[in-house]
Order: structure tokens, then sequence, then C-alpha cells
């Protein structure tokens, strides 16, 4: 469980770049960070979706320490233990209805569709093109690792700069 507590925080440094927020204008609240994590968490769930076993193993051990990590936050943050089940049951369906929209989008090939879904879960004033070029370039960057690269990459996605320059 080590490499994958190692790939969360490689993945929740990701997610709180300031570009994402700053040039990104994904907005800097517990709901922005809440996307911007689910939106790199979606990148490196697929990659591994597209692995020889163990990374479907790897992907479970992702989600748990993911939502591990939401919980715990939930919690610092003051959320009763009574309000938290409710809260995750409420962040699991949010989580993967994002999977879900995020890959239907990849998957009609439509930049356009990635684009409105991105707007349509993160905020109208998100700068939905720059942030569906990352989510390529990232899919691009991850499409060439194995398992042992995406354990131990560091930095695992391209910079959101990079990224639009890409």
């Amino acid at each position: 469980m080590a490499p994958v507590n190692a790939l969360l925080e490689r993945i929740v440094d990701a997610s709180r770049e300031p570009a994402l927020y700053l040039q990104g204008r994904v907005p800097d609240d517990f709901e922005g960070r809440f996307e911007a994590l689910t939106l790199h968490l979606f990148l490196v769930l697929r990659r591994l979706r597209d692995l020889p076993a163990p990374a479907a193993d790897a992907a479970q051990d992702l989600i748990d320490a993911s939502f591990a990590y939401l919980e715990l936050g939930f919690r610092q943050g003051g959320i009763s233990d009574v309000a938290v089940p409710k809260r995750m049951k409420k962040i699991g369906r949010s989580f993967y209805g994002r999977l879900s929209g995020y890959e239907e989008a990849l998957a009609a090939g439509d930049a356009g569709a990635l684009a409105a879904a991105l707007a349509r879960n993160i905020s109208a004033g998100v700068d939905a093109p720059a942030l569906a070029r990352h989510v390529r370039a990232a899919g691009a960057v991850l499409a060439t690792r194995s398992l042992d690269d995406i354990l131990s990459a560091d930095p695992l996605f391209p910079s959101f700069a990079d990224s639009l320059e890409a």
C-alpha cells in the first residue's frame, strides 16, 4: 500500500498546482480542489485500467486511499461523525459520475465534449478548453507509462503550463 499512498500524494500535489487555479480558473475552494483531484485520479485510473495485472489491484488500492484521504479531510474540517458517512456517499456519487462523464467525453474524441463536461462539473467560470488540453496532454504522457513508471514517476503529469504549450 505504501507505493499507492506515495502515488496518491503525487496526484494530490498535481491537483493543487497553482496554475490550475490561477490560469485554469478552477475555484480554490473545497469543491474546486475535489474536482481537480478527481480529474487527476481519473487520468491515472484510466491508464491503470489499460495495463495488465496487478494494475487493477493498484487501481482499487488507489480508490480506497483516495476515499480515506477525503474522509480524513472531512473529519479534520470538523464534520461530525454522524455526517461523515452522508458526505462520503455524496462524494462517491459525484466521483463516479465524473469518471463516467469524462470517460464518455474522451471516448467521443470531441474536444468540445470534454470541455463541456469539465465546465459542467467544475464551474461555469473555469477555462474548460485549457483544462481539456491539460487532460489530453496528461493522458498522452500516462499512456506511455507502465505500472512501475506510474508508481514511481515524479512528476507524474506535465505541468498545466507545459500542457498548454504542447
